[in-house]
């Protein structure tokens, strides 16, 4: 006969790499199902909320919101989702992906224009701040957004 795993919340915490407050702010906005309850009331963990927790850490490394997670997890819940849904959400999610990486490479350019108009001199004028403290918007092209 198989014994079910069980675990403290710090015990959770550990095995998957994630604080506990984290834990209870997923448990809070519905991310992580509320877990079982001991008789002195501390909270029990099975291997199903190590396995979920896993997944949400893991896809907030590859950068997907939370709102993202919780459509992959609704498809994932419901056992009705198809591959191409999760493709769907997964192109969605480069396309963000790719549109970040335009706009830090933007940003780049802005940056290392404003330092090469930098002298390096020990004198009190520094053109970088004073590109900082100008009001008219940086050559920076909207984020599309």
């Amino acid at each position: 006969m198989k014994t079910r795993e069980r675990f403290s919340i710090g015990d959770l915490a550990k095995k998957s790499g994630v604080n506990i407050e984290t834990v209870r702010y997923y448990e809070k906005i519905g991310v992580m199902p509320a877990p079982d309850r001991s008789a002195n009331g501390y909270r029990v963990y099975g291997a199903d909320h190590l396995k979920r927790l896993s997944f949400v850490r893991r896809s907030r490394q590859l950068g997907f919101s939370l709102y993202e997670i919780r459509g992959l997890l609704r498809l994932v819940d419901g056992h009705a989702y198809t591959c191409a849904q999760v493709r769907e959400l997964t192109l969605d999610h480069l396309a963000e992906i790719q549109r970040k990486i335009a706009d830090l490479k933007r940003l780049e350019r802005v940056m290392e224009d404003m330092a090469a108009q930098c002298s390096g001199d020990r004198v009190p004028e520094c053109a970088v701040i004073d590109a900082l403290f100008d009001a008219r918007p940086a050559a920076v092209e909207p984020c599309g957004r």
